[in-house]
């Protein structure tokens, strides 16, 4: 298995959301924590059965929310670039992956 690693923008990404949802109604946030911990275990567990994307990506849902892990194999680690909102700008993580 290789390991995954969150870019320094997805890990912001993911703990802002995380502390919005805890906002909205308390342990919504550690309900999406764990929806997107879960996710990536399954990007993990089967790195190539994400939905292929923009510029040699994957992208896998996660369960409950409307966010998706965007991510690529890499020779020796799985990197992701965004936890994306399905719904809020389409694409604009894709400057993350062209300058790594």
């Amino acid at each position: 298995m290789k390991p995954l690693r969150f870019i320094a923008e997805a890990r912001q990404e993911f703990l802002f959301e995380v502390a919005y949802y805890n906002g909205v109604e308390p342990g919504l946030g550690e309900r999406f924590a764990k929806a997107v911990e879960e996710a990536a275990a399954r990007v993990v567990a089967f790195p190539a059965a994400g939905s292929p994307s923009i510029s040699n990506t994957r992208r896998v849902l996660t369960k409950g929310f409307p966010f998706s892990i965007i991510y690529r194999l890499q020779k020796e680690e799985i990197v992701v670039f965004a936890v994306a909102h399905q719904a809020q700008k389409p694409g604009y993580w894709r400057s993350r992956v062209s300058s790594r």
